[in-house]
């Protein structure tokens, strides 16, 4: 089943907060994740630039580091929804806000816009999707063990139908691992990169990439 692009969020099995990230492309499989100071970005691989001129969507932070929170989506709000959080937004408003000011990417395929935010403590974390249709934020209260996601196509509404319950990484670079080819999201084609923030340590976000 191709679902396109996914993010999720959620706590492993031993209750660390974890946000992930997951491109999944038929169209731009030529993609990597660049690993940056305070986040992630998704840029053509070399020799792949002039992709961008096809479709302007394909390049953009995927993952963000704002306040207590950790930010993922697949479009260029992952910028102005973190900002709004450093700045002391509620993560359902500054969703709502961003998304629908923002709307869906109005390419060939009139994409979803998807997004996830999860709090250090990993008590609640929220999924939000802007889709040509709708424009839903639901917020999760979140147990150990459980990883909420939402995607681009068909998976395409957050709920509890979309719970793994048995989330099982142990760091941030399990957990793209997970989300590449693991559990669930074993059974979802063509994937392509992954990003991922999880609580480690000192109780700080640690980021990693695949």
């Amino acid at each position: 089943m191709y679902v396109g692009r996914i993010v999720a969020i959620g706590r492993n099995m031993a209750g660390a907060a974890a946000a992930l990230y997951r491109v999944s492309s038929r169209s731009f499989p030529n993609r990597q994740s660049l690993l940056l100071e305070h986040s992630v970005a998704i840029v053509p691989k070399p020799g792949h630039e002039s992709d961008i001129q096809k479709n302007p969507y394909i390049a953009y932070n995927c993952l963000r580091l704002a306040a207590d929170y950790a930010v993922v989506s697949n479009g260029s709000h992952t910028d102005p929804v973190s900002e709004k959080l450093a700045a002391g937004l509620p993560p359902r408003e500054a969703l709502a806000y961003v998304m629908l000011s923002m709307d869906y990417e109005h390419d060939s395929l009139d994409t979803p816009r998807i997004a996830g935010v999860v709090r250090a403590d990993g008590q609640r974390g929220w999924l939000g999707i802007v889709r040509k249709d709708a424009l839903l934020v639901k917020e999760f209260s979140l147990q150990p063990g459980q990883l909420y996601y939402v995607c681009t196509y068909e998976h395409n509404e957050p709920g509890e139908a979309q719970c793994v319950s048995a989330f099982s990484a142990n760091n941030a670079a399990e957990s793209c691992a997970y989300i590449l080819g693991q559990g669930d999201f074993a059974r979802f084609e063509k994937p392509v990169s992954a990003a991922s923030a999880m609580i480690e340590g000192q109780g700080r976000f640690t980021v990693a990439i695949a």
